[in-house]
């Protein structure tokens, strides 16, 4: 109402509608009327003011739980004019690091704890501008990279080396590896995630199990699971020993698990999707829970508000969109149980992530190999061997 209307109603008598008049009885129905208007109101009020305390203590619960690394933002800062600039505005180039480390609540039963941790899985998750696709570019910890001189928790400094691409991890932490990633693609890495053990399975167990279907049976001691081929329904322990089993099946090698922990996280999405998690609260309470207690993140994603950013920005992305591929690797010439780049494959890849063109990714056989193994110069890739999360693994 403009100040105009309230000014001319100043000292006018209310018109009696049509049906009301002005009789005693239609003034007792006005009063109850306003009455119980007034306690709906206070009702209202306390409801809100009670599901506002309890959602703020929720709030604050959840944002507790994330252990922000700062040790890293430190050292990044330090390098910050030998880092890549961001060159597609919009875009968002997420490192998600899986430690092996076996300290911490719940770790020392994969092993014993030798005092270091190694990254066990490396992602680099590249959101596009328009957040209509996602690509998830696994690197191999086997492939061999420089390692620029980082800086230890003890103050000291390693030197340079070129050794496989999980002693990054191992020689100075998420930012040394994230440093190692740079300097390997020239992509800034906007923000970075690391979890265990203990919280990926927590993870998973909080989504009530992920859906995975296997093309073949697996059995591996080492990494205690034992599945028949078909669907299944992995729990966290099991789930963790799918994406680690290595030894027992195929060839052994690290490919074939890079292509299980793709498929999961695809299975992931699908579960996300599925089961409406992101829209029910009942369901994303306690899956904020797990993940936020078994994160440590960049301060940037080190709240409940950037990771729901995060997350908002892919919650729409069609399943089909959402890629998975590994950096386009062969076995080292010095070496063939460790990697080295294929090029001009690779650094066609990561030409398109730092300028954020689309991606394509293509399934084929192991026999059917690409452009991007075969190390043709003249040829650059047009598509590179993966999948997508609409893929389910059984054909």
């Amino acid at each position: 109402m403009g100040p105009g209307a309230g000014a001319s109603a100043v000292g006018r008598r209310p018109t009696p509608g049509p049906g009301t008049g002005a009789s005693a009885a239609g003034g007792r129905t006005r009063q109850r009327r306003k009455r119980w208007l007034r306690r709906t109101a206070w009702g209202t009020a306390v409801f809100v003011l009670a599901a506002g305390g309890t959602g703020w203590a929720v709030y604050e619960k959840l944002n507790g739980n994330i252990t922000k690394d700062m040790q890293a933002a430190e050292e990044l800062k330090r390098y910050e004019r030998e880092r890549p600039t961001p060159s597609a505005q919009g875009a968002q180039n997420i490192l998600l690091i899986g430690s092996d480390t076996r300290a911490g609540a719940g770790n020392a039963k994969y092993g014993r704890d030798s005092g270091t941790a190694r990254s066990d899985t490396t992602i680099l998750l590249h959101l596009a501008a328009d957040r209509q696709s996602a690509t998830a570019v696994s690197i191999p910890r086997d492939l061999m990279v420089d390692v620029p001189s980082c800086h230890k928790p003890d103050g000291t400094s390693t030197e340079p080396v070129f050794a496989m691409f999980n002693h990054a991890f191992e020689a100075g932490g998420s930012a040394c590896t994230i440093r190692t990633v740079e300097k390997l693609t020239d992509i800034r890495i906007d923000h970075h995630m690391v979890v265990d053990f203990g919280g990926f399975t927590k993870m998973v167990d909080a989504l009530g199990g992920v859906d995975v279907c296997l093309a073949e049976p697996i059995d591996d001691p080492d990494a205690h699971v034992k599945l028949p081929a078909g669907r299944h329904r992995l729990s966290g322990e099991a789930a963790l020993g799918f994406v680690r089993a290595r030894k027992s099946l195929g060839d052994g090698s690290d490919t074939e698990r890079m292509d299980r922990q793709q498929r999961f996280l695809g299975a992931v999405v699908n579960k996300l999707r599925s089961d409406d998690v992101l829209l029910n609260p009942v369901k994303l309470y306690p899956v904020l829970d797990a993940a936020t207690s078994s994160l440590t993140t960049d301060p940037g994603l080190g709240n409940l508000r950037g990771l729901y950013d995060l997350v908002r920005g892919m919650r729409d992305i069609p399943t089909e969109r959402v890629q998975f591929l590994t950096v386009p690797r062969a076995p080292y010439a010095n070496n063939a149980n460790r990697d080295q780049l294929v090029e001009p494959a690779a650094e066609h890849l990561f030409a398109q992530l730092r300028t954020d063109a689309p991606v394509a990714v293509t399934p084929q056989s192991d026999t059917d190999k690409g452009d991007e193994e075969a190390g043709d110069s003249s040829n650059p890739p047009s598509t590179f061997r993966g999948n997508t999360a609409a893929d389910d693994g059984c054909g």
